[in-house]
């Protein structure tokens, strides 16, 4: 059972090549505010993180996760159901 502690380091791990802002990354990062990812890099993102966790994010959840720690939260939601 995956816990959100296990998911962040992974995800920081994951976005770290995304970071081109430099920005401190923790589960309060946004996406767009604070690394300054326009649509086509998101998505990038999120087909990486879909790999990782072999799973699938619904299209409909995307505009909720805005932050690190939402992302997180999602992965442990949808691997644990």
């Amino acid at each position: 059972m995956l816990t959100k502690d296990t998911v962040l380091p992974r995800l920081i791990e994951i976005i770290t090549p995304f970071n081109r802002a430099g920005t401190d990354l923790n589960a309060k990062t946004t996406f767009a505010t604070d690394l300054e990812l326009d649509s086509l890099t998101v998505m990038d993102l999120t087909a990486e993180i879909e790999d990782e966790y072999d799973m699938l994010i619904p299209v409909n959840m995307l505009p909720d996760l805005e932050t690190i720690g939402d992302v997180a939260d999602a992965v442990v939601k949808i691997k644990n159901a």
